[in-house]
């Protein structure tokens, strides 16, 4: 059996983390589900900013959105072509969402990063990101920041599927399953709302093991490339305690669902390791993982799947204890890498709205030439 469809056996599902049109377009999209029963897409800025300024591409389309409206800003823009995208996967993916009942299926846009500090703005721009979107099996992805936990409560308790994102810690993860606990507690229908918690796992090995090798010591070395999957293992064990508790079983009987881990950055950034590490060792029931196509590839090819996320975990106790012993904290790690990750994505929204700028003067040049 393909590696893939082993996994899906064992209850995990497989997102991938990539869009560009094309993927849609070719038929590439309805070929993964088939194959390999992937069920989902991530997107963000970064991913968005690659397919639409490094080839042509989104040309025509952006033409078109030029012809009828001339004077359309870069931003809005490309939040057209992106909300047409994300539409036209969602209609691909809507057999696996219906399929399983709503668990499954589904595609996520992300709300303007800039909004990463600001709860009021991020829930109107879900909203209208929700609405312009039109499809039950859209997610909203609001970054776990201070600001956005009351966000996730506000559009969870208002119907409105939230993927949370830019998580890398178990404290962090506590507060991201109490916000959509609160919101699910709220919402008329809770068998309709589906949300995923997306718990980083590749960027937590990066910030470590640099500060591993700083220290430089024996002990400190053999710690390198066990960070991440250390912290996403006590992940999902704080997962199972709270979604067997007594608070949520009460829930449960109305109709909610568990808001599932989602394990994100699971393409190996590190060549000494493994380009499989990251799947093989985090595979469990009620858990995605969203990859990038290579590594897709790569898990299709030579990946073996079985129930790892439950195995070895007192190990992965010893782990972040001897971190905490060596005053690596993982918990300001992951509020470091939270503000990072929201800059980054800030810088590719920016380096994305330039790129739709420089494109509109190629492509009125064109026009203006023909």
């Amino acid at each position: 059996m393909n590696s893939l469809r082993e996994v899906e056996a064992l209850g995990q599902s497989i997102w991938l983390d990539y869009m560009r049109r094309d993927l849609i377009t070719s038929g590439q999209l309805h070929r993964l589900i088939e194959a390999d029963g992937l069920s989902g897409i991530t997107s963000n800025p970064t991913i968005f900013e690659k397919a639409i300024s490094t080839d042509s591409e989104y040309d025509s389309a952006i033409q078109q959105f030029l012809n009828a409206s001339p004077e359309i800003n870069s931003a809005t823009l490309f939040e057209q072509i992106e909300v047409e995208d994300i539409r036209m996967a969602a209609d691909v993916l809507r057999p696996v969402y219906d399929r399983t009942n709503g668990n499954d299926g589904f595609v996520s846009i992300e709300v303007n990063p800039h909004l990463a500090c600001d709860t009021k703005g991020s829930i109107a721009e879900a909203k209208r990101l929700w609405s312009a979107v039109g499809r039950p099996n859209l997610m909203v992805k609001i970054p776990a920041t201070v600001e956005g936990l009351p966000a996730i409560e506000k559009l969870t308790a208002e119907g409105i599927n939230v993927n949370v994102t830019l998580m890398f810690s178990v404290s962090q993860y506590s507060d991201v399953m109490q916000a959509y606990l609160n919101g699910i507690a709220q919402a008329q229908d809770p068998q309709r709302v589906a949300s995923v918690a997306s718990f980083f796992v590749s960027r937590v090995d990066t910030a470590v093991d640099k500060a591993l090798a700083d220290m430089g010591t024996a002990e400190a070395l053999a710690l390198q490339g066990k960070a991440g999957i250390a912290n996403a293992k006590l992940g999902y064990l704080l997962f199972r305690e709270v979604f067997s508790s007594e608070q949520f079983q009460k829930l449960k009987a109305r109709g909610a669902r568990v808001q599932r881990p989602l394990w994100a950055s699971t393409g190996t950034k590190n060549k000494k390791y493994s380009d499989v590490m990251y799947l093989e060792a985090l595979i469990g029931p009620y858990t995605i993982n969203s990859v990038p196509p290579e590594t897709l590839e790569a898990f299709r090819d030579h990946g073996h799947a079985n129930v790892t996320i439950t195995e070895a975990v007192s190990e992965a106790e010893e782990v972040v204890g001897k971190l905490q012993a060596m005053e690596i904290n993982l918990r300001s790690i992951g509020m470091e890498l939270t503000e990072q990750g929201v800059e980054k994505f800030e810088k590719s929204y920016d380096d994305l709205v330039s790129s739709l700028d420089n494109k509109r003067k190629e492509l009125l040049r064109r026009s203006s030439a023909a």
